[in-house]
């Protein structure tokens, strides 16, 4: 029997004499848990409340923070990681604003994630007569998301949240508003009607396959490759198309290169991969597959230095939204479907073709390259200098990492981002999460809670102490659930370094500095979690391994050099600098 049908013989099962009556509060949840929804990333209150009391005691977990921009990042890797839109509740107003940043960064970056937030009543709002909180939620979550809804009606409920659904993981996953007067909650009605007002959503991103045409051109613009390069995206892992990607690559026998968020969809150490000699493949490269990934900056627009000389590469593309192709340069074959499906024609026509693998000239040298780079760092990664400094720190934790392949690791910073990517390896997919498209900071311990609550995995996570400072205060929330996090906060005391001085030789600090020597460790001690100071790499192998393998929640301040970083990281290109200096006044 389906849950639809359930409800509504139990509504009908009532006699005239004793109707059963159900409200907006129950209709929500109803509708929620009838499509699967789990769990809830919320900040509590007015006019929400009530309704969290009550989807917790219907058996949703509900995961409360205690600032909405992290609830909605929580919501928004929850998304990345089930394929499920997360689901974020926040407040009117203000709440409303302090989720949408996550709304629009998820959005940007393809993870379904759903926005709930609370609202003044509309009579008052369209009269601007100054309600509490009063704001057009709906008119200004609209150009920041893929579709943004608003529900008057209780009986409107069910289909709203089905409207809901399909738009944030159909075709191109992204964010999606739904606006909730505070009046909706109240609204009672006849459970049967409520009942049947119910919609459950059926296959919401069904497969799209590629044109042959298309897959055929592809297949020849790969057979005619001297020296081919796959690039995959995150599209790539959130597809869960595993297997079909990993039979593409090894079929091929084409060198791969992982954007960060795809890393360990084949493992990092795999013989095809080409993640350690990145500058050499983007720049060589003749012939590019991209599997989910996008030709935007992070890939510098698919030209210019990184790329070698105009005009000297095809590009393939594989997405799902044909508005894609062409973004910034010529694709000779758009493939636009899902992956898995590309990704199968491809390998199916390969095996059909009598594919020959790329030219050994081309693979010996990528490999060549690649153990060449990785030989040349491994000096660095074994340091044990005190203080540390980023390269002999994140080889510790890639020692962690190793020997704990199924943890999720989440990531960000700048110099503490930049350099993790390269040096960590990656063995399963989906396991790395980081600021992804945006390179937003701040998105830390939302990632960090999310991955946990939904993976039910340990968690490292590796931050800046700038990026750290964005979200440090859900170090609460993680003791509070009793989550399986450990937290590495690189402390060098400042953004980028901790050695920037005021110009005038005032008394305020440079801007890019903090308090020195902070101990970020007590912070998480301050609520019941562990606390733990290091200084030396082996220290901090010592401790990340005690706190993952324990499963309590933990900080641990890592003690760097503040002389280590450099500005901005990888992106220092677009850090304008002033060709004027102006001295101190007199």
């Amino acid at each position: 029997m389906s849950a639809v049908t359930a409800l509504k013989n139990e509504a009908t099962a009532a006699t005239d004499a004793d109707p059963v009556l159900t409200d907006g509060f129950q209709l929500v949840i109803d509708a929620l848990k009838l499509n699967g929804i789990e769990n809830l990333y919320v900040v509590p209150g007015i006019p929400i409340s009530d309704l969290l009391r009550m989807a917790q005691g219907e058996g949703l977990r509900v995961i409360s923070f205690r600032h909405e921009q992290n609830a909605g990042n929580a919501a928004a890797i929850a998304g990345f990681l089930t394929k499920k839109p997360g689901v974020c509740m926040t407040v009117s107003a203000p709440g409303f604003l302090n989720g949408l940043t996550a709304l629009a960064n998820a959005t940007t970056n393809c993870f379904p994630m759903i926005l709930i937030s609370g609202s003044s009543e509309r009579e008052i709002v369209d009269l601007q007569q100054g309600d509490y909180e009063e704001m057009d939620q709906l008119a200004i979550a609209k150009p920041l998301c893929k579709a943004a809804f608003r529900v008057l009606h209780a009986q409107d409920i069910g289909i709203a949240v089905a409207r809901a659904i399909r738009a944030a993981v159909s075709g191109r996953p992204g964010g999606v508003y739904l606006d909730l007067p505070a009046k909706l909650f109240s609204q009672v009605l006849d459970a049967a009607e409520g009942a049947r007002s119910l919609v459950k959503v059926v296959d919401p991103a069904p497969a799209q396959l590629p044109a042959p045409d298309a897959v055929a051109r592809a297949l020849e613009a790969l057979k005619g490759a001297k020296r081919p390069l796959i690039i995959l995206g995150k599209g790539a892992a959130y597809a869960q198309a595993d297997e079909a990607v990993r039979e593409l690559v090894e079929t091929s026998g084409i060198p791969f290169l992982p954007m960060s968020m795809a890393k360990g969809l084949l493992p990092d150490t795999h013989p095809q991969s080409a993640g350690a000699a990145r500058s050499m493949v983007l720049k060589d490269a003749d012939v590019v597959l991209l599997v989910g990934a996008r030709l935007n900056w992070l890939l510098s627009h698919g030209k210019g230095k990184t790329w070698g000389e105009p005009g000297s590469k095809t590009f393939i593309q594989i997405d799902i939204e044909p508005r894609e192709m062409d973004s910034n340069v010529a694709i000779v074959a758009p493939l636009v479907g899902d992956i898995g499906s590309c990704v199968s024609a491809l390998s199916t026509g390969m095996a059909r073709g009598g594919w020959t693998a790329p030219p050994a000239e081309w693979t010996t040298a990528v490999a060549a390259r690649r153990e060449a780079n990785v030989a040349k760092m491994a000096p660095k990664l074994m340091s044990n200098a005190s203080p540390m400094n980023f390269h002999g720190a994140l080889g510790a934790l890639r020692r962690v990492i190793q020997e704990r392949p199924d943890a999720l690791l989440v990531n960000e910073g700048a110099n503490t981002l930049d350099l993790a990517r390269g040096i960590i390896d990656m063995h399963q997919p989906r396991k790395r999460l980081d600021v992804g498209t945006w390179g937003v900071m701040g998105i830390g311990m939302g990632f960090a809670v999310a991955a946990a609550v939904e993976s039910g995995k340990p968690v490292l996570a590796v931050e800046g102490d700038s990026a750290f400072g964005f979200s440090g205060m859900e170090v609460e929330t993680i003791c509070r659930y009793k989550l399986p996090v450990c937290i590495v906060v690189f402390n060098n005391n400042g953004i980028y370094k901790g050695t920037d001085v005021n110009p005038t030789g005032g008394s305020d600090p440079s801007p890019m500095v903090f308090v020195p020597d902070s101990r970020y460790d007590r912070m998480m001690e301050a609520f019941g979690g562990v606390g733990v100071n290091v200084t030396t790499p082996d220290e901090l192998y010592r401790a990340v391994s005690e706190a993952m393998d324990s499963g309590k929640p933990t900080l641990i301040n890592a003690v760097i050099d503040p002389n280590a970083g450099s500005e901005s990281g990888n992106i220092g290109s677009l850090n304008p600098t002033s060709t004027v200096r102006k001295g101190p006044k007199t």
